[in-house]
C-alpha cells in the first residue's frame, strides 16, 4: 500500500509557551484520535513530527496512525525557520519512498508549517532550496497563529498561507478540525481516484483567512518579550512572557503611541529548554520601565521571579536580603526598590 505522508513541522519557540503550546499539544491528540477511526486515513496515512525553536529535531519519525504516539511538545529559544525547513528537506529525502521503473513510492507529502512569530535565523537560501527543489514534490500549507507571525515569509514558501488570528479555545478547536478534514480529504482522494493534486478542506473564513498578498519583511520581532529566569530553590528555569500592547498618550497639543509589554503568564520549564534554544550570543535586551507586571515564581512560590543578579541572571526572591544566584553560584543582596527609580537593562530571549 502506497503511504500517504503527512509532516507536521511545528514552532515550540519561547513565544509559544502557555496556551498555545498547550492547545497545539490536545490539537495533534484530536487529530490522531480522529484519523484512526476513518478506514481511509488508516490504510494510508503515516504521520510525522518535526519541532523547531533554536534548532530543529525530529520527536516523531514518520509512523503509521495507529501506531503513533502524540508526544509531549519542548520548549526552546530562538525560531529558526530556515533550520527547520533544511531539516524537513532532509526529512523527505530520507523518509519518502520515491517512485521508480520497479515500484510505486508514496504519495505526495503534504506538510502543515505552524508559526506565531518571526524567523530568528536566516531562512532566504532555505526558502530559495525549498522552491526550486521541493514544492512541487510536496504539498506545503503553511498556519500562521495570532497576529505577531511573519506572513510575508509564509507566503513565500506557498501558496497554501493561512492565518488564525484569534486563538481562543472555540477557533483552535475549528481550526484542529480543518486540518483534520483536510488529511481525511486527502487520505480518501489517494484511495479512491488517485491523485497528488492538494484536497484541502474548505475553510471557515470566521476563524481562518487565506493571505493573497506578502507583507513587508522586519527583521526585528518587536511583538514579544521573553525572559529566562531560574529558580532560587529548585535552581530549574522558568519563562516570563510579555507581549506588546500600544497605548495612545494624549497630551495638551497632540497624542502619541507609548509601547509597553504586559506580562501575560510566567511558566515553568525543564533544563531541556537550552538543548532546544539557539546557542549562538545575542545582545539583546529590553529595559524594565517597558514591561508592565511582575509574576511569582513557577516553580516555587516566591513573591517575585525578577530578581537580577550583577551576571545578569535572572532569578526568583520572596524578599530583600542576601541570596545565592543560581545562574553564577555567586552571593548577592537585594534590598528594597524605591518608588521612582530609573530601569534597568536586562537580557530578552530570542522569542
Amino acid at each position: 500500500m502506497r503511504r500517504l505522508p503527512v509532516y507536521f513541522v511545528l514552532d515550540v519557540s519561547e513565544s509559544m509557551v502557555g496556551e498555545n503550546l498547550r492547545k497545539l499539544e490536545e490539537g495533534i491528540n484530536s487529530i490522531i484520535r480522529t484519523l484512526r477511526q476513518d478506514p481511509h486515513a488508516l490504510e494510508t496515512v503515516h504521520v510525522s513530527v518535526i519541532a523547531f525553536a533554536g534548532k530543529a529535531k525530529t520527536i516523531v519519525p514518520l509512523i503509521e496512525v495507529a501506531s503513533f504516539y502524540p508526544p509531549k511538545l519542548p520548549i526552546g529559544g530562538g525560531t529558526s525557520l530556515g533550520g527547520a525547513l533544511y531539516h524537513l528537506m532532509a526529512e523527505l529525502d530520507k523518509s519518502v519512498v520515491k517512485t521508480t521503473f520497479e515500484r510505486k513510492g508514496d504519495w505526495k507529502p503534504i506538510i502543515y508549517l505552524i508559526t506565531d512569530g518571526k524567523p530568528t535565523d536566516s531562512v532566504n537560501s532555505a526558502i530559495a532550496r525549498w522552491k526550486s527543489e521541493y514544492s512541487d514534490k510536496a504539498i506545503l500549507v503553511s498556519i500562521a497563529l495570532g497576529k505577531f507571525a511573519d506572513i510575508g515569509v509564509l507566503k513565500q514558501l506557498t501558496e497554501h498561507t493561512m492565518i488564525l488570528e484569534n486563538t481562543c479555545d472555540e477557533d483552535f478547536r475549528k481550526f484542529i478540525a480543518w486540518i483534520t478534514a483536510s488529511v481525511k480529504s486527502q487520505s480518501k482522494s489517494v484511495s479512491d481516484v488517485p491523485t497528488d493534486n492538494a484536497y484541502l478542506a474548505k475553510i471557515d473564513e470566521t476563524v481562518l483567512s487565506l493571505i493573497k498578498d506578502v507583507r513587508d519583511l522586519r527583521q526585528a520581532d518587536p511583538d514579544y518579550v521573553i525572559l529566562t529566569g531560574r529558580c532560587q530553590r529548585t535552581r530549574l528555569p522558568y519563562l516570563m512572557k510579555y507581549e506588546r500592547n500600544i497605548q495612545v498618550v494624549k497630551l495638551q497639543d497632540f497624542a502619541m503611541d507609548v509601547t509597553q509589554y504586559m506580562l501575560s503568564g510566567c511558566y515553568p520549564v525543564g533544563d531541556e529548554y537550552f538543548e532546544w534554544s539557539d546557542s549562538a550570543s545575542t545582545q539583546l535586551k529590553v529595559n524594565t520601565n517597558e514591561l508592565m507586571g511582575t509574576p511569582g515564581c513557577p516553580n516555587c512560590g516566591n513573591i517575585s521571579a525578577f530578581g537580577m543578579c550583577q551576571c545578569g541572571g535572572i532569578m526568583c526572591l520572596n524578599e530583600p536580603g542576601k541570596a545565592v544566584c543560581p545562574w553564577c553560584e555567586k552571593e548577592v543582596v537585594f534590598m528594597a526598590g524605591k518608588t521612582g527609580e530609573e530601569g534597568f537593562d536586562v537580557n530578552r530571549a530570542r522569542g
